[in-house]
């Protein structure tokens, strides 16, 4: 058996647990991380890549928050709206997530570091934290890009009920060619129905219970607040 064949099931099997470990902070994003990983996949698929390539877009996804770890509790819980100085640490999150998994080399030889780095950019250039635009923008962070938006309107926050599904997927459409990658946008409403029934099935696990979101605090804005944004 090769060593690739035997350390990607690791990765996964590591990366899905950091990135329950990380959403189990805040009862408002608990299968957040595992979302994006599975519609990433999904949306992978859907693009006609390899399935190897599906697979590693998959444990980007669970990763892609890992730098939230390096953002103050205090910013990332505050119920109100955040200083301009506290909204550039929280941009930093990409940037610190990269960081923090450049120096394991079987994730760097996949390119996982540089998705993780990019999934906040926007097809327009005016995301962050580097304003990629277009093709210079990873393929596989393109892909995160929506599965995360797409995870975060659909997720219940303090102050607003959980989107549909339909109303995720009406905003994504509005933003692309802005905000999203075009052709990922097209994958996603030309695989919606199992990504539909994906989401739903996540909505319907006992994390989602009301008790715990209501009192939450700014954490689970973080990813709306970066996603949800006039084109």
């Amino acid at each position: 058996m090769s060593c690739r064949r035997v350390l990607e099931p690791f990765l996964h099997e590591l990366s899905e647990s950091l990135g329950r470990a990380i959403d189990a902070k805040d009862p408002c994003t608990s299968t957040h991380s595992e979302e994006v990983a599975t519609v990433s996949h999904a949306l992978a698929l859907a693009l006609r890549l390899t399935p190897g390539d599906a697979d590693i877009i998959h444990i980007a996804g669970h990763l892609h928050d890992i730098g939230k770890i390096g953002i103050p509790d205090a910013i990332l819980f505050k119920p109100d709206r955040l200083s301009d100085e506290e909204w550039g640490v929280v941009r930093r999150h990409p940037g610190m997530g990269a960081e923090m998994l450049r120096p394991v080399a079987a994730l760097q030889l996949h390119g996982i570091p540089v998705m993780v780095g990019q999934h906040h950019e926007r097809f327009d250039g005016k995301g962050y934290p580097q304003g990629f635009s277009g093709r210079a923008i990873h393929p596989g962070a393109r892909i995160i890009a929506v599965a995360d938006g797409l995870s975060a309107m659909m997720q219940r926050r303090s102050y607003r009920a959980a989107w549909t599904f339909d109303e995720a997927l009406e905003e994504v459409v509005r933003c692309r060619g802005t905000q999203y990658d075009p052709e990922v946008v097209d994958a996603l409403r030309a695989t919606q129905a199992p990504v539909r029934g994906i989401m739903e099935a996540f909505a319907e696990d006992a994390h989602y219970a009301e008790t715990g979101c209501a009192t939450e605090g700014h954490m689970a804005d973080v990813a709306g607040l970066a996603h949800v944004t006039p084109a």
